[in-house]
């Protein structure tokens, strides 16, 4: 039996240890085993790893790790995503489904395309596949102070918006912002009447956060609009304030409200890999701004532990 080094999570109450576990092999005619060389550690890799995610399914022991950049067998180096399975990215080798993923260019930095592709991917397909946003539209990132929202603003420039709306609690965060596109910032608080002032009339949200931010934002725009028949698209992405809203049915009926998510079984796996050569081009260009951290993979109980600083993402290292 052969077996490789990986990140391996024995029980959902602890980091995941460094030991040996059986090289995975490729089950039908699409799969290809690769060599990885590098794989992000982002709160969705977390949230599996605790058991947490809407896909878990509660098996162990398992690989953490939902996606990486790895080399072929023929030497090419492709960004892939992983299938829901409990032998995830974190590891020595991974099976690949040739069909989700994508070639990378030959000079491409790994660690970053690895650290910078989940997080941006989450606003890119919002904002193309989701509700394409059409040119001069406005947008509000809530959240934005989050690695994935401070990507959401750079990349809604990129795609056309005319003014960016970002809001947070950090406000050093929030004020550094203004540098990577947006046009305002609002610190959240439990007041929201400046947060009502500043994005009332903005075309799209984009969600990072939903519990009591969300739901005292929703009521807070819909009521401050000048023009409620004004089409207002709310995409949920991120919960990391709560996994629930009340949401009064007025919300509803009152107003041109259209509410819907991004994420796994939003957007089919096709529609996804469509989107990431040029997803990939924006990222090697440095429109789209993360410093990855690279890590060992040996190291990663530690590094599990140890949460990113702003602008960073914590990139593992066979």
């Amino acid at each position: 039996m052969a077996t490789m080094n990986a990140a391996v999570v024995t029980s959902f109450d602890e980091p995941p240890h460094y030991q040996q576990f059986e090289t995975p092999q490729p089950r039908t005619g699409e799969e290809i085993v690769v060599d990885v060389l590098a794989v992000g550690l982002h709160p969705r890799t977390r949230t599996g790893a605790a058991g947490a995610h809407y896909t878990s399914t509660g098996t162990l022991p398992m690989i953490p790790g939902i996606d990486g950049v790895g080399r072929r067998p023929d030497g090419r180096r492709i960004y892939f995503v992983a299938a829901d399975d409990v032998i995830g990215t974190m590891a020595e080798a991974a099976v690949v489904d040739v069909r989700r993923s994508i070639e990378l260019p030959d000079n491409v930095d790994v660690a970053k395309v690895a650290a910078a592709m989940n997080p941006a991917m989450s606003a890119w397909v919002a904002l193309r596949r989701r509700v394409p946003i059409e040119a001069g539209q406005s947008v509000l990132v809530l959240g934005a102070t989050g690695n994935a929202g401070t990507m959401a603003v750079q990349v809604a420039k990129l795609l056309g918006a005319g003014r960016v709306v970002a809001a947070g609690r950090n406000p050093d965060r929030l004020h550094a912002l203004t540098a990577i596109g947006a046009d305002e910032v609002v610190q959240l608080t439990d007041d929201t009447q400046a947060l009502a002032a500043a994005a009332a009339e903005v075309d799209i949200v984009v969600d990072y956060l939903w519990g009591k931010p969300a739901q005292e934002t929703i009521m807070a725009l819909l009521t401050a609009r000048s023009d409620r028949s004004r089409a207002l698209n709310w995409i949920q992405i991120g919960a990391m304030a709560g996994p629930t809203i009340e949401l009064p049915s007025i919300a509803l009926r009152s107003a041109n409200f259209r509410l819907q998510g991004n994420g796994q079984g939003a957007v089919s796996p096709k529609a996804y890999l469509a989107e990431l050569p040029a997803l990939v081009a924006e990222i090697d260009a440095g429109a789209i701004a993360v410093t990855p951290r690279r890590v060992p993979l040996a190291d990663v109980e530690k590094a599990w532990l140890q949460p990113d600083m702003p602008g960073e993402r914590t990139v593992l290292v066979p």
